[in-house]
């Protein structure tokens, strides 16, 4: 796991650092987006809140990660990989990833929020 977090750095020649390697580890251990109190909680270190978004806005600026807003109002990112879009569940709050095919679309795109009810809940 740490040879793979070292070589995405290098690939975006940013230096790893043991806070950048600790959110980056949970990231990519994570299975859906995760926002700042649920990465602080999986983190090996503690880490104080301006490092954690001043490596995060690093790290979306170079594209290594993304963010959207939910509709708690919070911030929630993963790693890049490919355009996808979120469903989130307006009762339970669950954040899904989706694959959706875009086709062409006149820009790039960032984000895309579905909402709704999941099935779980509408059950």
């Amino acid at each position: 796991m740490l040879q793979q977090i070292k070589t995405l750095c290098e690939q975006h020649n940013v230096k790893v650092t043991n806070a950048r390697s600790s959110i980056l580890e949970v990231l990519k251990n994570a299975g859906a987006p995760m926002n700042y109190e649920q990465i602080k909680e999986k983190m090996k270190m503690p880490m104080d809140k301006a490092t954690f978004y001043r490596n995060i806005a690093k790290f979306e600026s170079l594209g290594i990660v993304h963010k959207f807003e939910s509709d708690d109002r919070k911030w929630y990112f993963e790693l890049s990989s490919t355009t996808h879009a979120h469903f989130i569940c307006e009762t339970c709050h669950q954040i899904t990833c989706m694959d959706v095919h875009l086709g062409e679309v006149a820009g790039e795109v960032k984000s895309i929020v579905l909402k709704g009810t999941c099935k779980e809940c509408k059950a």
